[in-house]
């Protein structure tokens, strides 16, 4: 701002000069030189400045100030071939402040510059898959996998979609293909234990989850997995006792509000099923999904 009226004040000067005639033609041109140059001392900042701001930025995570500095980065230099990394981190700030169609639009463009970028490719599918459009998400993942064939991670989302989708075959060859390059893998069987129980095989999945929590006592989203898994088993006292202690050892989402509102309406708790449910609509969950569970507890 201050930098501006510098400017403004300059214009002003200049202009009243001219209509006042208080300069010869000389002078003038010298004032103007002088004037501009400060100018531009002043304002100036080059493509590595900005950059470097833009990361001063995200460590603060002052996401509105760095996605500004990532854009004058670029108009700064437009043909720098460091864009595209610049305009992946754009997407990655545009993301966290909520903005996810334009970070859609910043991956997309930067992957026009290097579309073969494994974190550009990832970052567009994991947000695809948030934003529901799964078809794009897969066909990203098919796009990373074809450059690295063995990312597991890339593997094992890809896998959830497929789920996601019913597609059952290719889900587990997705997670067989985890367990042939590391048998010990644990994502390989929660996703073993989320097709069985998708298929309706619940001991099979029981076994899996049992198994997982035995191994890792701590990894929450096992809990979160078998108190689902016991609800559909009609297990619902073993389901309360999972919730209660992810209520206790975590900070609980608006979908493990939902499950625990589910095991309370089969226990006939509805009063305390409707308050977890108004809870759920606070965070945001889908509306429809909550009315439809209120109504199971008139």
């Amino acid at each position: 701002m201050f930098y501006r009226l510098i400017k403004i004040k300059c214009d002003e000067w200049i202009l009243s000069s001219l209509n006042m005639g208080r300069m010869n033609n000389k002078l003038f041109i010298i004032g103007i030189l002088c004037l501009l140059q400060l100018f531009n001392a002043l304002s100036a900042q080059t493509y590595e400045e900005w950059v470097q701001k833009s990361c001063d930025c995200i460590d603060k995570e002052d996401w509105v100030a760095a996605e500004e500095a990532l854009k004058n980065a670029m108009r700064e230099e437009p043909g720098n071939p460091a864009n595209f990394a610049l305009l992946c981190n754009l997407g990655t700030v545009q993301r966290r402040q909520g903005k996810k169609e334009e970070a859609v639009l910043s991956y997309t463009a930067a992957l026009a510059r290097h579309p073969r970028s494994l974190a550009i490719l990832e970052n567009r599918a994991s947000l695809y898959t948030e934003l529901g459009e799964n078809d794009k998400a897969i066909n990203d993942y098919n796009a990373l996998l074809i450059v690295e064939p063995d990312d597991q991670e890339a593997l094992y989302c890809r896998g959830l979609l497929f789920l996601a989708k019913k597609q059952y075959a290719a889900a587990e060859a997705d997670f067989d293909k985890i367990l042939s390059l590391n048998e010990k893998s644990v994502r390989a069987r929660l996703g073993y234990a989320i097709l069985e129980k998708a298929r309706g095989n619940y001991e099979e999945s029981e076994r899996i989850y049992n198994y997982l929590i035995g191994e890792m006592p701590r990894d929450w989203i096992l809990y979160e997995g078998r108190a689902d898994l016991y609800f559909l088993m009609g297990k619902n006292s073993r389901a309360m006792a999972d919730l209660n202690k992810l209520f206790v050892e975590t900070t609980p989402t608006a979908s493990l509000y939902i499950l625990r509102s589910k095991v309370k309406i089969a226990l006939y708790e509805k009063a305390g099923a409707l308050k977890d449910l108004e809870k759920a609509k606070e965070m945001g969950y889908d509306p429809a999904i909550v009315e439809e569970l209120e109504r199971m507890c008139k």
